[in-house]
């Protein structure tokens, strides 16, 4: 059932083998200007995520971004995902920094677009993996650039896209009902606009918390499963 994200998974540690060989042989200043110009690239793939909106999407997308935002400050994810790499730092006796920024930054851009929600979706519901298959063929070419600039880091957010893919696709069935074409797009539009905050925070424009940010994704779900209770009480 989870043959798309072991899939996705293994490309990513793939690429991210491959960017380690050629990463040392970079001078810092073409890695510097590679990050960047991969910043550039991602806030055009959020942008595209984020155009899927349609009129009756506005107001939807703006509260779930704003409630997502109030309950990931709360939980403190960025926090506890940044902990995570440094708690794997100091375990590997790195340099801090390194593999936290790596592992934060890949495992959000891995994790919070529309290709890793309907693609585990599709996996889950009817073993179609060809989604995953694509974005597994993405992932593990960013996976490259990203190793060669921000080290093994990367390569660890293929924990990180095994969980999260992995779940999705195992409830997918009991989601299935919620998970109506308007919910998807809703999600996938917040999701765009995650990944365009992503890019922001690469090409160093302005520091964004975005996983704190990425419980707005399922705010969309939560509101259509409120809505059917609603009419179905009253």
């Amino acid at each position: 059932m989870v043959l798309g994200t072991i899939v996705n998974a293994l490309a990513i540690v793939g690429g991210s083998i491959i960017g380690l060989i050629f990463g040392g042989r970079i001078p810092e200043k073409y890695n510097d200007t590679v990050m960047k110009s991969m910043g550039l690239a991602i806030i055009l793939l959020g942008l595209l995520g984020g155009l899927k909106i349609q009129d009756q999407d506005v107001l939807l997308v703006l509260f779930s971004l704003a409630i997502g935002s109030l309950v990931g400050e709360y939980l403190c994810i960025e926090d506890h995902l940044e902990s995570l790499g440094k708690w794997i730092e100091r375990k590997m006796g790195k340099a801090e920094g390194g593999i936290a920024k790596g592992f934060v930054t890949a495992s959000l851009l891995y994790c919070v677009g529309s290709m890793a929600i309907v693609g585990s979706l599709e996996s889950g519901l009817v073993g179609n993996h060809q989604t995953l298959y694509t974005k597994a063929v993405l992932d593990g070419i960013t996976s490259i650039a990203f190793t060669s600039t921000m080290g093994i880091g990367v390569m660890l957010s293929a924990v990180a896209v095994f969980v999260y893919q992995g779940l999705i696709t195992m409830t997918a069935s009991v989601m299935k009902v919620f998970l109506i074409d308007e919910v998807i797009r809703q999600m996938s539009v917040v999701g765009g606009l995650l990944i365009l905050a992503i890019g922001l925070n690469m090409i160093e424009v302005k520091r964004l918390k975005v996983g704190n940010m990425l419980p707005g994704i399922f705010i969309p779900c939560v509101y259509y499963i409120g809505k059917l209770l609603y009419f179905k009480i009253f």
